[in-house]
């Protein structure tokens, strides 16, 4: 880079016109602790947190449907998945910044600089969703397996996507076999050896 670079862009390329942070991707199912350790690693390494869930609940809200009834919706309409996208796109114009979402592991599937595929058994999960959010545990259960479905469907028809291939992802980890912080301190050190090796100069 030419010694009169600005420190703007010193701050967003490398010698070679690389970026100087990574894009990170923690995906996997509803309960599965996405947010919870998509969050964590944001913090701890001083990257940004972007979540598309929200945007996915915003639609909902700007449309006064439940997530359900836009998910039926976006198995017809595809401009919803395509306005998620467009966003996370956005998002990782610069680097810098950690993604929590269910799907784009799929979708930054060679763009991301490291990915993470939470699991764990369905009934942990509905179990975790309905403390979260305070609902019965039969109602959680029609709604996540409902919408969970529509996602299936959706990614296979509109993109292709096997959600059942997880050979991309840098790491998949079951999140109910060890407490929080030992999923997390696997996390945190797996992204760090793998960040490192590519290149990226990063601390926490």
């Amino acid at each position: 880079m030419p010694s009169g670079a600005s420190q703007g862009e010193r701050e967003k390329t490398g010698p070679s016109g690389s970026r100087l942070k990574p894009i990170i991707v923690i995906s996997g199912s509803p309960g599965s602790g996405k947010s919870t350790y998509a969050r964590r690693l944001a913090e701890d390494l001083k990257l940004r947190y972007f979540n598309t869930g929200e945007i996915f609940r915003g639609i909902a809200k700007e449309k006064g449907l439940s997530l359900v009834d836009l998910s039926r919706l976006a198995e017809r309409d595809p401009s919803i998945d395509l306005e998620i996208d467009r966003k996370t796109l956005e998002s990782i114009a610069e680097g810098g910044v950690v993604i929590d979402s269910h799907l784009a592991g799929w979708v930054l599937s060679g763009i991301a600089d490291f990915s993470v595929y939470l699991k764990a058994p369905t009934d942990i999960r509905l179990l975790r969703i309905s403390e979260r959010e305070g609902k019965q545990l039969n109602e959680v259960i029609v709604e996540t397996l409902e919408r969970e479905l529509s996602q299936w469907i959706r990614f296979r028809n509109y993109y292709g996507f096997d959600l059942a291939d997880l050979s991309h992802f840098d790491l998949v980890i079951d999140t109910s076999v060890l407490s929080i912080d030992e999923i997390y301190e696997i996390i945190r050190r797996t992204a760090l050896f793998v960040l490192k090796r590519k290149g990226f100069n990063l601390t926490s």
